[in-house]
C-alpha cells in the first residue's frame, strides 16, 4: 500500500501567493479553511499538484526550481469548494474546463467553470477564474454567455467578483448582486427584501464603482460623475430613512436594490428616493434633477450597490469610499486648472502635526472633496473617541466645510452624512466674498455658524460682521485653495489688505491663494491653528515679500514643508509648500525671532505621471500595513515625527 504523500497546501500556496496576497488578497472566501480544502502534493521533484475537487486528478499549481505556479488553479479549485458549500450545487452538475462553441466552430479557451441546471445539459452558470493579480475578462465572459446562452456569468480573482446576467435572449446585459442557491431561481432573488441590518458593512467601494463605470456608464452619453453621484444620494437616502422611519424605525426595510422588471427599479430609485434626497439635502442638486440613465443601465449599477451598508461602516470603508471618489475626481478634474485633490499622506501630515481635539471645531473654507475634513474626523476618532455615539456627535457638530464647486461639494456632503449619522456642516458658499454670506441662499450656513462669530470689540465692525461673517472662531483650520485664477472684482478685493498696494489704492488682479491666506486667518480664532497649500512662488517671491509680511504680522510660523514635485500631480504640477501656522493671541503673543520647523519631502509617494509608489520588501514584494493595505513610498511621516521633536525641544504647545 502506497505511503500518503503529505499535504503542502499551506507552504505552496504561501509561495504562490508570496503571503501576502494569500494574507490580504483572497477576500472571496473568508471563513473557509483553505489549508483544510485543499491538498497540495510534491508529484514529481519540485513539482506540486492540487487535487481537483471536482474529478480527483491532480493539476500542476507550483514548481519550486522555477519559483512559478498557477494562482488562478487555486482561485478555481476554492469556487468549487464554494459552490459545493455555500450554494449547493451537486458535484454533478459541474464541468472542469468546458470547451465552448461559437456557431460551427469550438474555441480554443474552455471556459473555467460550468454549473448545469437541473437537467445537466443546459449552462446555466458560468466562471472565468482569473488570478489574484488580473483585472479584465469582462468580454470574454460576455461571449461565452452569449455562445452557451447562459443566463449568469461570474468572473473572479479571488479578491472580487462581478456577476453578469444576461436574460437570454434579450441582448443586453444586466449584473447580480449575487448567485442564485441551488434551491434558488434567479427570479427568488429579485423577491428576496432585506432589512438595513442585513446589509453588509464591508465592501471595496473602489472597486463597485469601476465596475459600474465600465459595464454601464461607459457609452452611455451620461456624464458619469453626475450618475453615480445621483445614485449614491438615493442609496444614502434609502438607509437613512430605513434606519429612522421604517419598520420599528431602526431597522427597516432597504427599497434600494433591482427589481425583475428594470423600469420599476427606476420608479423605485428615481422617483421614490432620488428626487426625495433632493429635497432632505437641498444645497445638493437642482430641485428639477433626475436619473438620466435608462432603466437598463441603471439596473445593473444598483447590482453593484443594493447589497452594502453605507452607514455605521469602519474607518476602512470611509477610506475606501474616499479613494473612490479619488478616482471619480482625477476623471472629472482632467484638463481643469487648480488642486481638486489633496493626496491623502499629505493630509494625514497635517492632521498630525495640528493635533486637533475633540472639544475644537475645525473648517475647511475650499473643502473640496473634503479630504483634510476626514483626516480631522479619523484622528479624533482614533485618539479621542471610542462610542460611535461620541464619534457621530462629532461628525455633525465639530466638522463645517465650505465649497462652491457642486461636484466637489458633493462628494464631501457625503462622506460627512455617513459619518454624521445623516447630518452635515458642508455649505455652498463663496469663502472669499463677505457680499455673499448677505444673500438669501446663505441662511442655512449663517445659522449653523452663528455661534462661532467673533466678538469684536467696535460695535460697528460687530454689526458687519453679523452680516458678513468675516470673523469666525474655529480652533483648526486645513485648506488646499484653488492657485488658477486672478481676482479683478473690485467689489472683491476691497475687502482685502492684501489686495492694496502700500499706499492703499487697489491692485488690479490678485490671485485667489492671496487673498485665502488673509481669509483663513479671519476665520480663525487667536491661538487657533491652520495648515494651508501654498505655492512655491508665496514663499520666495521677490514680489510677494509683502504677503509673508502679512503672515509674520499675523501669526506665528510653525513649520514649512517643501513638498516633492510629484505629490499633487496628476491634478497640478505646481512646486508647493505646507505652511503651518498659529494666530497671534490669546498666550501665543507676537515675537520677533523664533524658530521655525523647516523640512523637504524628498519622497512624495507618487511617480511623474502621478501614479501611487508602494513600498516593497528586499525580496520585491509589497509591504502591507496591519490593515492589509499596501504601504505609500513617502516620507511626510517622518517629517512630521520631526516636527514633534522640534515642537518638544521649543516647547510648542496646542
Amino acid at each position: 500500500m502506497p505511503t500518503k504523500k503529505p499535504n503542502r497546501a499551506e507552504e505552496v500556496i504561501g509561495k504562490i501567493f508570496r503571503d501576502t496576497e494569500i494574507a490580504f488578497g483572497l477576500k472571496e472566501f473568508e471563513g473557509v479553511d483553505i489549508y483544510k480544502v485543499l491538498e497540495i502534493t510534491e508529484e514529481e521533484r519540485d513539482r506540486y499538484y492540487v487535487k481537483d475537487l471536482k474529478s480527483g486528478k491532480s493539476r500542476f499549481v507550483y514548481d519550486e526550481k522555477k519559483g512559478t505556479g498557477k494562482p488562478e488553479e487555486i482561485v478555481r479549485q476554492l469556487w468549487i469548494y464554494k459552490l459545493q458549500s455555500h450554494y449547493k450545487y451537486p458535484l454533478d452538475r459541474l464541468e472542469i474546463e468546458k470547451s465552448v462553441h461559437f456557431g460551427r466552430e469550438i474555441h480554443a479557451k474552455a471556459a473555467d467553470i460550468v454549473v448545469y441546471k437541473k437537467d445537466k445539459i443546459t449552462p446555466y452558470i458560468i466562471l472565468e477564474i482569473k488570478a489574484p493579480s488580473e483585472k479584465k475578462g469582462y468580454e470574454q465572459l460576455k461571449a461565452y454567455l452569449s455562445a452557451e446562452g447562459s443566463e449568469i456569468g461570474v468572473w473572479s480573482n479571488g479578491k472580487e467578483h462581478v456577476i453578469l446576467y444576461r436574460p437570454y435572449p434579450k441582448e443586453f446585459d444586466d449584473s447580480l448582486s449575487e448567485i442564485p442557491r441551488a434551491d434558488q431561481t434567479i427570479d427568488d432573488l429579485f423577491e428576496i427584501k432585506k432589512k438595513w441590518s442585513e446589509l453588509s458593512p464591508q465592501f471595496d467601494f473602489v472597486h463597485i464603482i469601476q465596475r459600474m463605470e465600465e459595464l454601464a456608464l461607459a457609452g452611455s452619453g451620461d456624464n458619469i460623475f453626475e450618475e453615480i453621484f445621483k445614485i449614491i444620494y438615493a442609496k444614502i437616502y434609502d438607509e437613512k430613512t430605513a434606519r429612522e422611519q421604517r419598520g420599528d424605525g431602526k431597522d427597516g426595510e432597504v427599497l434600494f436594490r433591482k427589481y425583475r422588471d428594470p423600469e420599476r427599479t427606476y420608479a423605485v430609485i428615481n422617483d421614490e428616493l432620488f428626487k426625495k434626497a433632493v429635497k432632505e439635502w437641498p444645497d445638493t442638486f437642482e430641485p428639477t434633477d433626475h436619473i438620466r440613465l435608462s432603466p437598463d443601465r441603471l439596473n445593473i449599477c444598483v447590482g453593484f450597490l443594493e447589497g452594502v451598508r453605507l452607514f455605521e461602516t469602519g474607518i476602512t470603508e470611509y477610506e475606501l469610499i474616499d479613494q473612490a471618489f479619488e478616482h471619480l475626481i482625477t476623471e472629472v478634474s482632467k484638463g481643469k486648472k487648480g488642486q481638486y485633490f489633496t493626496p491623502r499622506h499629505a493630509i494625514r501630515m497635517c492632521v498630525r502635526m495640528l493635533d486637533p481635539k475633540p472639544e475644537e471645531f475645525v473648517i475647511d473654507p475650499a473643502a473640496g472633496s473634503g479630504g483634510f475634513l476626514l483626516g480631522a474626523m479619523f484622528h479624533v476618532w482614533d485618539n479621542h473617541l471610542k462610542s460611535d455615539a461620541a464619534r457621530k456627535e462629532y461628525a455633525a457638530k465639530r466638522i463645517f466645510g465650505l465649497d462652491f464647486d457642486p461636484n466637489m461639494r458633493r462628494i464631501s456632503q457625503a462622506l460627512m452624512l455617513l459619518a454624521g449619522d445623516g447630518k452635515h456642516h458642508i455649505f455652498k458658499r463663496n469663502s472669499l466674498d463677505a457680499r455673499d454670506w448677505t444673500r438669501p441662499e446663505s441662511e442655512d450656513a449663517r445659522v449653523e455658524l452663528k455661534r462661532l462669530l467673533a466678538d469684536l470689540d467696535n460695535s460697528t465692525e460687530e454689526r458687519e460682521n453679523q452680516k458678513t461673517y468675516r470673523y469666525l472662531n474655529f480652533d483648526i483650520l486645513l485648506t488646499n485653495p484653488p492657485f488658477a485664477g486672478e481676482n479683478p472684482d473690485q467689489g472683491l478685493l476691497r475687502q482685502y489688505e492684501l489686495a492694496r498696494k502700500d499706499g492703499g489704492k487697489l491692485r488690479n488682479n490678485v490671485e485667489r491663494h492671496i487673498l485665502f491666506i488673509e481669509r483663513t486667518l479671519d476665520m480663525l480664532r487667536p491661538g487657533g491653528r491652520m495648515a494651508i497649500v501654498l505655492p512655491q512662488g508665496v514663499l520666495n517671491g521677490t514680489q510677494l515679500e509683502y504677503v509673508r509680511d502679512f503672515l509674520f504680522e499675523k501669526a506665528r510660523i510653525l513649520a514649512v514643508v517643501g513638498m516633492h514635485g510629484n505629490t499633487f500631480k496628476p491634478h497640478a504640477g505646481v512646486k508647493t509648500s505646507i505652511v503651518f501656522m498659529q494666530k497671534w493671541g490669546n498666550g501665543n503673543e507676537p515675537q520677533k525671532d523664533y524658530p521655525i520647523f523647516m523640512a523637504v519631502s524628498k519622497k512624495g509617494g507618487k511617480d511623474n505621471s502621478g501614479d501611487y509608489i508602494y513600498k516593497k520588501d528586499a525580496s520585491g514584494n509589497f509591504v502591507h500595513d496591519a490593515r492589509g493595505r499596501k504601504v505609500l513610498d513617502h516620507d511626510l511621516d517622518e517629517i512630521a515625527e520631526g516636527f514633534f521633536k522640534f515642537a518638544k525641544e521649543h516647547k510648542l504647545i496646542f
